[in-house]
C-alpha cells in the first residue's frame, strides 16, 4: 500500500499496517531522526508503546528539549498511534558524563583517536541505556526493546553492532529471567533507506516532521533549516544525515 502524501497540518494515516502484535514495546527515544523512525515503526506493530530518554550530560542536550513536542506530534498522525503511545520516561544518567571524556560530553573538537574510533564514541553508553531500559521494561510489563542502532551507516561504534545487541539480549534475559526481545529495525539499512522507511510509515508528513523537528547535530545547533533538517552541517552526524537525505531525494525523483 503506498503512502498518501499529506502536509504536516493534515497528518497522514500510516501506510504500513502489519499484523498488530499483542506484545508491548519500550522505544529508546532520543528525539533524533533514527529514534523517531523507530518509534513510528513500533507504533505500527505493537498495541502498547512507551518511550524512554536519557539525560547523560550530552553536549547536544537540545535533543531532550524537542522530545515532548515530537511525542505529541507523533500522536497526531492517527487515532491508532495516539491510542497506542503511552507514558514517556526520562532517566537521569548524568554519571555517564561525569566518568567519560568524549566530544559528546565535553566541549572539545571532534577527532579520530588512536584506537580508530572517533572521540564522539561514549564508552558503555548503549550498554547502560539498554540495561536501564530493560529494568524499566521489567517493571512496566513491556517485553520488546526497540533501539535505533545501526552498523550500515555509522561511525564504527562497537555498541551499535548487531552482535553487541544480540549478546545484550542474551545477558539481559539471563540476568533477569525474562524473555525480552531486542529489536533494531535500522540495523541493516543506510540513512537513505531510513528516510524511505519513515515515508512508508507516515507518508511525507512524517518525513517533514523528522526534517524540521528532530535533532541529530552533535554540536547542538538548530539555526537554519536545511533540506535535511537543522544542524551545523559539518559534524559527522549532520554529514551522515544530509548525505542520506540527498540520496533518498535522488532515488525518489528517479523512481
Amino acid at each position: 500500500m503506498s503512502a498518501t502524501p499529506a502536509t504536516p497540518a493534515t497528518p497522514a494515516t500510516p501506510a504500513i499496517a502489519p499484523t498488530l502484535s499483542t506484545q508491548s514495546a519500550l522505544v529508546l527515544f532520543s528525539g533524533g531522526q533514527d529514534s523517531t523512525t523507530c518509534l513510528a515503526w513500533a507504533l505500527s506493530r505493537y498495541q502498547r508503546v512507551e518511550t524512554i530518554g536519557f539525560d547523560y550530560g550530552q553536549r547536544h542536550a537540545i535533543e531532550l528539549e524537542v522530545r515532548p513536542a515530537l511525542l505529541e506530534k507523533m500522536k497526531a498522525f492517527s487515532p491508532a498511534w495516539q491510542a497506542r503511545l503511552g507514558e514517556d520516561h526520562m532517566i537521569d544518567l548524568s554519571l555517564i558524563g561525569k566518568i567519560s571524556d568524549t566530544a559528546l560530553t565535553r566541549d572539545v573538537a571532534i577527532a579520530m583517536q588512536d584506537n580508530g574510533l572517533p572521540n564522539t564514541f561514549v564508552p558503555g553508553r548503549n550498554l547502560l541505556f539498554m540495561t536501564v531500559a530493560a529494568t524499566l521494561a521489567y517493571r512496566r510489563g513491556l517485553n520488546v526493546l526497540v533501539g535505533g542502532m545501526c552498523e550500515t551507516d555509522f561511525s564504527g561504534y562497537p555498541d551499535c553492532r548487531d552482535d553487541t545487541m544480540k549478546a545484550l539480549q542474551v545477558a539481559l534475559n539471563l540476568g533477569m529471567a525474562t524473555q525480552l526481545k531486542v529489536e533494531t529495525p535500522l540495523m541493516w539499512i543506510d540513512k537513505a533507506e531510513t528516510w524511505s522507511l519513515a515515508e512508508s510509515l507516515g507518508g511525507t508528513a512524517l518525513v517533514d516532521l523528522i526534517r524540521a523537528d528532530t535533532h541529530t547535530c552533535y554540536l547542538g545547533e538548530r539555526g537554519q533549516l536545511h533540506d535535511w533538517g537543522h544542524g551545523c552541517g559539518k559534524c559527522p552526524a549532520c554529514e551522515l544525515r544530509a548525505r542520506g537525505y540527498q540520496q533518498y531525494a535522488a532515488r525518489k525523483s528517479a523512481g
